[in-house]
């Protein structure tokens, strides 16, 4: 597939094929649904038809509060959570001071908290052979980690290769095919991740075609309010994705101002408090039948200066609220 389409046919043509493979991914998760020896929050979040979706913490939102990682988890859990999606130095952290990643998926276990997805850095897209295999070696280790865990997810953005021009997508498939491997094997998904001031992975069109060539029926994305506006993405691409596609979906918002070229993450606003089209988003995802978790992720330093339990609280009450309104 030629890269240098414009975002019109880059959607036209990996939405198709993303859809395509959907079917065995959403099979899978059927198998998941059905398996009774899973904790409740394992199987699909759905409670209702106004709120099809789970909700997630990305512990990023509670960074700047730096509580550690089991504190971080027993907050989310006693704040009506169902997911949580930490990052892989926080995991590593919990290690090095003597944790166990069985004691750990257990206690996620025992909160009825589902381990949905970890937030990853390892070179997997970069060109340089030596770099891109220590990278496997690294992305091989987070997946290790995230099965022993219980976790389900790997995020993979394209770390390493974010100022490159006119990046070669299919070398970028290729390669996102063998990590796709690596985490089948581990019985973890890794997911790529649109970061919308990438210059490679920057778009839902580049990310989608990446997933579609991949040649794996296991492709998964990870899109993201804040970054789809700040790469330029329109949120009516998402309607030529299935939602079985979709790993988890990272939610926000954003304000009017500063503008997109300037406008960075620590902008980023708990849902509803600023000018994406919250509503629109959520009644697609509703319609191409996404049933995953929306996972709140926001870096912004003025949360990190307040109480982490009013953030988490607050951040699942105005989602939970746009949801409803939204879909009701």
């Amino acid at each position: 597939m030629n890269q240098h389409l414009g975002r019109r046919g880059m959607l036209a043509q990996s939405g198709l094929a993303l859809g395509a493979v959907a079917a065995g991914a959403l099979a899978s998760s059927a198998l998941a649904d059905a398996d009774e020896t899973k904790p409740a929050a394992a199987k699909s979040p759905a409670a209702n038809s106004l709120e099809p979706f789970g909700y997630c913490l990305n512990t990023s939102t509670i960074r700047g509060q730096n509580l550690g990682l089991i504190q971080e988890i027993e907050l989310i859990a006693r704040a009506g959570y169902q997911g949580i999606e930490p990052w892989i130095r926080e995991i590593d952290d919990y290690v090095k001071a003597g944790g166990s990643l069985t004691d750990l998926g257990k206690r996620l276990r025992d909160l009825n908290l589902s381990f949905e997805s970890v937030i990853g850095f390892f070179e997997w897209i970069v060109d340089d052979d030596a770099r891109r295999g220590k990278a496997l070696d690294e992305a091989q280790r987070n997946l290790d980690q995230v099965a022993a865990i219980g976790g389900k997810r790997l995020a993979a953005p394209p770390v390493g290769a974010t100022d490159i021009v006119h990046f070669d997508l299919n070398k970028a498939a290729e390669r996102y095919g063998k990590l796709l491997e690596l985490g089948a094997k581990a019985g973890v998904t890794p997911m790529v991740e649109v970061w919308g001031f990438s210059k490679t992975l920057g778009t839902l069109g580049a990310a989608m075609m990446v997933a579609a060539d991949s040649g794996h029926a296991g492709a998964s994305i990870l899109p993201d309010v804040y970054h789809l506006f700040k790469g330029g993405s329109d949120i009516q691409g998402l309607k030529l994705l299935a939602g079985s596609s979709i790993g988890v979906f990272h939610f926000n918002d954003y304000p009017a101002n500063p503008p997109r070229a300037e406008i960075t993450d620590a902008h980023r606003v708990y849902p509803g408090d600023g000018v994406a089209q919250i509503g629109d988003l959520l009644r697609i995802l509703r319609d191409i039948n996404y049933r995953g978790m929306l996972s709140l992720e926001v870096f912004n330093r003025e949360y990190w200066g307040q109480d982490a339990m009013l953030v988490a609280s607050t951040g699942l009450d105005k989602m939970r609220a746009l949801v409803r309104k939204s879909l009701g």
